[in-house]
C-alpha cells in the first residue's frame, strides 16, 4: 500500500530546478505552488474546530526562503502568474504585473536562475526574448526578491514590489513593448557635439528626461522598444519613462542643451573618484547649466535629490539675519559651545566656541550656535519666505527642461525651526539648488537654472518676487569670500583668487556613520555645488570636486 501511494505521489508531481534551487510543485487539480505553505485546509471537520496554531515569528529560515523563492520563480517561469502571485504579500498587484508580461511586454522564452541567498534576499538572473515584427532581441538583467514573514499567521511570502520583476520598476509601473509614442532625441552640447551615455555616463537620466519633454516636438519619428512606463507614484516623483531594449530605431529629433563639453567631462571624472558624489555647475548671469554629474549614474541626485544641505543653508539664513539686522559681517556675534532651543541642545563641531568674534568669523568656521541663538527672534515662516521670495526655492515652479526637485523649506516651529536655520530639520536641497544659491549671491539676482533655452519651447522661467538690497548682497559676498580665503573652504579654494566665495556643509543623517559632505561656491561667472553622501566634511569631500570645475570655467 505504501509503495503504491508513493508511486501515485511521484506521478502527480513535477520537479523544477532553478539556479540550483529545487522545488516540488504539485500539478494536481486545484493544487498550486501556494499549497506548499499550508493552504486553508485544516484537517478537521465542520463540527470540530482545529487546535489553535502558534504563529511563527522571526526571520524566515533558510529552508523557507528556498521553498518560497523557488515556488515563485517556478510558477512565474512556467507562465502561472496567479500561482506565483499567491506566494507574495500583494497577490493582486503581483498577478497584474506578471500576467501582463507576455502580452504587453512581449516577453517569451523566459528563464529565471536563482543565485545563492543572502539571508532572506535571493538575487536571480532574468533572461528572455523581446518579440517584435522581426526575430526579437534578447533581454538580460539581474534583480532580487526578499522573503518575509506575514505578521497575521507567520506564513513566509515574497515581499512584493514591482522591482522584484525588473529593478527599474517602481510600484505601479509597467513594462510595455511597442511604438514608443515618444520619438528619440539627439541631445547636443552648447557647441553642437552629441551627448551620449557612452561618452558621459551621468547623462542617462538627463537624456531620458529630454526625450520625454521634447521627443514629440523635436522632429523625430518613434521606434519600437521595450520600456518602463511610469505609474502615478513614479510620475509624482518626476521619474521619466525608461527604454530597456530597442527593437527598431526611430529617427531622432535634435535638442541643443547648455552643457559645456569640457566641464561635463571634468565633472564626470571628478565624481567618479568618490562613491555617491554629485555636482552641478552653472552660469550665474544667465542660469545656464554647464555640467551635471552623479557617480552612481542611476538616480539623478544632482537635479532630483532631496537631502538636508547642512551648513550650506547658512547662506540663506545669513541673508535673513542681515536683513532683519540680527547680524552683520563685521559686528560681534555670539558663538557659544552649545545653545538650547525648543528643548534641543545644539552643538558646534567638537563643541568649539568663538569668544568675542564677529559674525563673519562664525560663518567662516560654520558655528551652528551663532545661528541657533537667533531663532527666538524669528517667526516660524521667516526662513521659508526668504528661500521662496529671494532665492526662488521651495516653490515647485522651475522649468529647466528635465525633471527637478526645486528644494523644500517647510514652515516649522520650536527645535525643528531652529534646526532648519543650519540646514537640518525638514529642509531639503540638491546640488542644483545650492549652486543656484551661490549664483544668486554672485549676481544679487535669482536666475532660474535651465538646461534647454526657454526659446526652444517658449516656456516661462521662474522668477523670485524680490531682490536683496545691495548692502545685504555685499555682506553675503564678504562672508563667502572670507570663508574661501580663511575659513573651512580655504584648502579646497586655494589659488582661486579674490573673485570667489564658498561655504561648506556637513549634514547628519540618522543611521549613517559619516555626514553628507556639501560644498557650494562661485568664481567669476560660474557657480557650482556638490555633495558626497556619507563622505564626511564638505571641505574635504565635495570641495575638491567643485573647486576643480571652478578652476576650469570660472
Amino acid at each position: 500500500m505504501g509503495k503504491r501511494r508513493r508511486a501515485a505521489e511521484r506521478k502527480n508531481s513535477r520537479t523544477a530546478v532553478i539556479g540550483g534551487v529545487v522545488a516540488v510543485v504539485a500539478v494536481g487539480a486545484g493544487f498550486g505552488a501556494y499549497a506548499l505553505y499550508g493552504g486553508s485546509g485544516t484537517g478537521g471537520t465542520a463540527d470540530s474546530a482545529p487546535p489553535a496554531k502558534k504563529v511563527r515569528t522571526g526571520p524566515p529560515s533558510a529552508a523557507e526562503v528556498d521553498a518560497v523563492s523557488t515556488a515563485f520563480l517556478t510558477a512565474w517561469q512556467q507562465g502561472r502568474s496567479q500561482e506565483a502571485a499567491a506566494v507574495t504579500t500583494d497577490p493582486a498587484a503581483a498577478d497584474a504585473l506578471l500576467a501582463s508580461l507576455p502580452k504587453d511586454a512581449r516577453l517569451k522564452d523566459l528563464t529565471l536562475s536563482a543565485q545563492p541567498a543572502t539571508g532572506a534576499k535571493v538575487p536571480y538572473a532574468v533572461k528572455a526574448t523581446v518579440s517584435g515584427d522581426g526575430p526579437g532581441k534578447p533581454l538580460a538583467y539581474t534583480t532580487a526578491l526578499t522573503v518575509v514573514r506575514r505578521a497575521s499567521d507567520g506564513k513566509p511570502l515574497v515581499e512584493w514590489h514591482a522591482s522584484v520583476v525588473q529593478p527599474d520598476l517602481k510600484d505601479g509601473d509597467r513594462l510595455v513593448t511597442g511604438e514608443s509614442g515618444t520619438p528619440p532625441v539627439k541631445a547636443l552640447d552648447r557647441d553642437g557635439g552629441e551627448l551620449s551615455p557612452a561618452t558621459y555616463p551621468s547623462l542617462g537620466t538627463v537624456l531620458d528626461g529630454l526625450r520625454e519633454k521634447y521627443g514629440k516636438t523635436a522632429g523625430g519619428k518613434a521606434g519600437v522598444e521595450l520600456r518602463v512606463v511610469r505609474g502615478k507614484a513614479a510620475k509624482d516623483a518626476k521619474l521619466s519613462d525608461k527604454t530597456l531594449v530597442e527593437l527598431s530605431r526611430g529617427t531622432p529629433g535634435t535638442v541643443r542643451t547648455t552643457l559645456d563639453p569640457k566641464l561635463q567631462a571634468a565633472a564626470e571624472a571628478q565624481v567618479a573618484k568618490r562613491s555617491r558624489a554629485s555636482v552641478v555647475a552653472l552660469r550665474p548671469s544667465t542660469g545656464e547649466i554647464l555640467a551635471v554629474a552623479n557617480s552612481g549614474h542611476g538616480f539623478n541626485t544632482a537635479f532630483q535629490g532631496s537631502l538636508a544641505p547642512g551648513s550650506t543653508m547658512k547662506i540663506i539664513t545669513s541673508s535673513l539675519l542681515i536683513e532683519k539686522k540680527l547680524a552683520s559681517a563685521d559686528k560681534q556675534h555670539p558663538c557659544p559651545k552649545t545653545y538650547t532651543y525648543g528643548g534641543w541642545k545644539f552643538h558646534n563641531d567638537d563643541d568649539f566656541e568663538i569668544k568675542k568674534g564677529t559674525f563673519k568669523a562664525s560663518f567662516a568656521r560654520s558655528c551652528n550656535t551663532a545661528f541657533i541663538s537667533q531663532a527666538k527672534k524669528l517667526s516660524n515662516d521667516d526662513l521659508t519666505q526668504q528661500a521662496q521670495q529671494v532665492f526662488g526655492l521651495s516653490r515647485n515652479d522651475w522649468q529647466i527642461g528635465v525633471p527637478t526637485f526645486d528644494g523644500s523649506v517647510p514652515v516649522q516651529s520650536a527645535a525643528q525651526m531652529a534646526a532648519s536655520l543650519i540646514g537640518q530639520g525638514g529642509v531639503r536641497m540638491n546640488p542644483l539648488n545650492m549652486a543656484s544659491v551661490s549664483a544668486t549671491v554672485r549676481t544679487g539676482t535669482f536666475h532660474q537654472p535651465f538646461l534647454v533655452a526657454p526659446s526652444v519651447d517658449h516656456r516661462t522661467l521662474a522668477t523670485a518676487p524680490r531682490k536683496l538690497s545691495a548692502g545685504t548682497v555685499g555682506q553675503l559676498r564678504e562672508l563667502m569670500r572670507y570663508t574661501a580665503g580663511y575659513g573651512t573652504a580655504a584648502e579646497a579654494m586655494a589659488g582661486l583668487g579674490p573673485d570667489s566665495g564658498a561655504k561648506t556643509g556637513s549634514a547628519e543623517v540618522d543611521g549613517q556613520k559619516k555626514p553628507n559632505g556639501w560644498f557650494t561656491a562661485y568664481r567669476g561667472d560660474m557657480a557650482a555645488a556638490g555633495v558626497v553622501q556619507a563622505g564626511g566634511h564638505g571641505g574635504d569631500t565635495a570641495g575638491p570636486i567643485v573647486a576643480t570645475l571652478l578652476k576650469l570655467g570660472g
